[in-house]
């Protein structure tokens, strides 16, 4: 069977010599910037299936408000798109309803925006039914505004003996049942956040601590995940390889038992229709009680992408958690790599922030840094905290010490005619079911 032919795609930057009346998603302040911007879009693309065939970066002194781009940069898109036989046109900025609508006339093909190319990326990711409800509202709330000015064909004018004037417009009427959805979904969704609130508090009464993964899409979170938990979890070099997310148990060298979730990786320019909709997604994060932020280590504009989740977070509530810096894919740095702390403080410049936290480096791949990092969020972590204990189980009750070698660490352990005096670190949970076994007023002899 012959795979499909890709799309042909031309993607299109802007950047300002100006700094604009008002904020413009995607458009770029300086070149260097949006060269990244237009190589993640280029990105993007290839994950949504398309094949890039060319990219344009014009500068200008301010947005055109009719084509964003200006009337000759179009003219000059528009023939480039003919004579490449390019299938769409990809903007690097969220084009208003007008410049749609303009854009799409003078174009001999589709044209999208950044918005709508990451929500077509989510549309074919989105695997749960949670996930598609998350992707539609997105959707559904990015088109609303959007469906003026689509011209006379869209009007469906009502008539007839004993009408007092036009009926409801086409327009009108795709309005309504739109809201209608949207209204709808947003009760879907409320319900799944419920329910997601009480096997939270379920979680919180065994008690478990939660550990969440965050970072920028394809910073390795899922590789990470996958190699911890033993989960299967798809980890692919394509943006946006998970949306839905993913809670699996891991067992910490305390042998403390924490809850690891992985969520959907950030971006820059997140669409905020994105970010609302995956609210009930997202708080997963909001709610853990440690953040472990991967960053790629490899990737060239590493700091820029540190900021970027840093700013999603801080929108969705999770600025305060704790959280710990990792610096992902160490193995591809080889001998370059060096100390993670230091290379923590050089990607984030050492001479304009005095605050760089405390980092750890690991590579999924190989396995560098696992242990510390396993060993770290064990003493990050304060919930259930473990403290030493001793205690005495008869010779007919060995399921206990079962039980304490399967949710404590055993240091020491003697054996005698009535039973076994043991020796552990064991979390504060545990040592409540225990407390008729410890010995707590003398020190055993032999231990």
């Amino acid at each position: 069977m012959q795979a499909p032919n890709k799309e042909r795609a031309i993607l299109v930057g802007l950047v300002l010599k100006r700094a604009p009346a008002r904020r413009v998603t995607g458009v770029a302040r300086s070149e260097s910037a949006a060269e990244e911007s237009l190589e993640e879009l280029k990105v993007l693309a290839e994950s949504a299936g398309a094949e890039v065939v060319l990219t344009n970066l014009q500068s200008r002194d301010s947005v055109e408000v009719a084509t964003l781009v200006g009337s000759g940069k179009v003219s000059e898109i528009a023939e480039q798109a003919e004579a490449f036989d390019a299938d769409l046109v990809i903007f690097d900025s969220d084009l208003s309803p007008t410049q749609m609508r303009n854009l799409e006339k003078a174009m001999p093909c589709k044209v999208l925006d950044r918005t709508q190319l990451i929500l077509d990326i989510f549309a074919k990711r989105a695997r749960t039914s949670e996930g598609k409800l998350q992707v539609e509202l997105a959707q559904l709330s990015y088109l609303l505004p959007r469906l003026s000015g689509h011209g006379i064909e869209m009007s469906r004018q009502g008539g007839g003996i004993g009408t007092l004037g036009p009926g409801e417009t086409k327009l009108e009427t795709d309005r309504r049942r739109i809201s209608l959805r949207i209204h709808k979904i947003e009760k879907q969704l409320e319900s799944v956040r419920g329910h997601r609130g009480i096997q939270r508090r379920k979680r919180h009464s065994v008690p478990l601590a939660t550990v969440a993964l965050a970072g920028y899409t394809n910073a390795g979170k899922s590789t990470l995940f996958n190699r911890l938990t033993g989960a299967g979890v798809l980890a692919d070099a394509k943006m946006f390889a998970t949306l839905d997310p993913t809670v699996r148990t891991i067992l910490l060298p305390s042998h403390r038992k924490v809850l690891m979730s992985d969520t959907v990786g950030f971006i820059r320019n997140l669409p905020t229709t994105l970010v609302k909709a995956f609210r009930a997604t997202l708080e997963e994060v909001k709610e853990a009680d440690l953040i472990l932020h991967l960053v790629d280590a490899s990737a060239p504009d590493a700091v820029q992408q540190m900021a970027h989740v840093e700013e999603v977070l801080k929108e969705i509530g999770a600025e305060a958690t704790p959280r710990l810096l990792v610096l992902s894919k160490m193995d591809l740095l080889g001998e370059d790599a060096g100390d993670p702390d230091a290379l923590a403080r050089r990607l984030m410049g050492e001479a304009e922030r005095g605050d760089v936290p405390p980092a750890l480096g690991v590579s999924a791949v190989t396995g560098q840094g696992l242990d510390a990092l396993l060993a770290r969020v064990d003493s990050m972590l304060t919930l259930d905290a473990v403290s030493p204990a001793t205690y005495f189980f008869p010779s007919n009750d060995q399921a206990l010490l079962h039980l304490l070698h399967e949710h404590a660490k055993v240091l020491q352990k003697k054996w005698t005619d009535k039973g076994c005096r043991v020796k552990a670190e064991v979390p504060e949970s545990l040592r409540r079911k225990l407390k008729d076994y410890e010995i707590v007023k003398r020190r055993p002899r032999g231990l």
